[in-house]
């Protein structure tokens, strides 16, 4: 296992404290599952950004075209 030395400003720190006690976590467990949350959100964005350039959109309104229509809802226009 690696260990870093990390700087953090006091009021980022104190809200990580508070944060590690409510779930009662140690510090250290906090930062850990703090990082691998956000390098897995990461990791997804990349998964997805590789995924959509390979979409053929042409395709995709196709089938989209053959599906039956009803209502939509607000924020599902195409």
């Amino acid at each position: 296992m690696s260990q870093y030395a990390l700087r953090l400003p006091d009021s980022l720190f104190e809200m990580a404290r508070k944060s590690a006690k409510s779930e009662h976590a140690s510090m250290n467990q906090l930062f850990v599952s703090a990082i691998a949350e956000k390098l897995s959100a990461l990791e997804t964005e990349n998964m997805l950004r590789k995924r959509a350039l390979l979409a053929d959109e042409g395709a995709a309104r196709d089938v989209l075209s053959r599906v039956q229509h009803g209502p939509v809802c607000k924020g599902d226009e195409i």
